[in-house]
């Protein structure tokens, strides 16, 4: 029973060859290309997957993004309604100045006029710029606070051109404070559409 045939034997190597061809054959042109279709979709869908993480993402972002752009907004509009009216601002000026310095010891009694001016700082800025000249007298350390504080609690006035001098009363009240002039250049609300 071992003893085979040439040609049984033959036979059965040619049809193990054949089997081998043909699984050979199945497996490079089916199974193999299955396999390959079955990586792009994989890739696909993990590619898909991750747009639609983005996607979502980005729809949490807008939202964020919303309410921020909404808070500027608002704080943008208490800005403006914080700065110069286009219509009057001589008695804006004298009422913002008379009612800061009420709690420094400073004396501010010559408002001069606005004047327009060029605020320089983009092109298609939508702020006009008045520039107001000021005199008044104060000692010099209520003077320095004063200034200090005022830029800090306006950011949207620059003061310029500071001239400091000895007060020209001789009386003793007088005699240590000084005198002083300055310009403001402050920015002036647009006028709403």
């Amino acid at each position: 029973m071992n003893k085979l045939t040439k040609e049984k034997r033959d036979r059965i190597v040619l049809v193990a060859i054949i089997t081998l061809a043909i699984s050979a054959a199945i497996w490079l042109l089916l199974i193999n290309t299955q396999r390959q279709t079955l990586r792009t979709a994989r890739a696909d869908a993990q590619k898909s997957s991750e747009q639609l993480a983005r996607g979502n993402n980005t729809l949490k972002t807008q939202v964020q993004v919303d309410e921020q752009f909404q808070e500027a907004t608002r704080q943008l509009q208490k800005r403006e309604g914080a700065m110069a009216a286009p219509n009057d601002m001589y008695s804006w000026l004298i009422q913002t100045l008379n009612t800061f310095r009420a709690n420094y010891r400073v004396e501010i009694p010559q408002f001069g006029r606005e004047l327009p001016a060029e605020v320089g700082v983009f092109p298609k800025f939508p702020y006009r710029a008045a520039l107001f000249s000021v005199r008044g007298t104060a000692h010099y350390h209520d003077f320095g606070k004063f200034l200090a504080d005022f830029e800090n609690a306006f950011p949207f006035i620059r003061i310029q051109n500071i001239e400091l001098a000895p007060a020209t009363d001789a009386s003793s009240e007088y005699r240590e404070k000084l005198s002083f002039k300055m310009e403001l250049l402050t920015l002036v609300r647009p006028i709403a559409p």
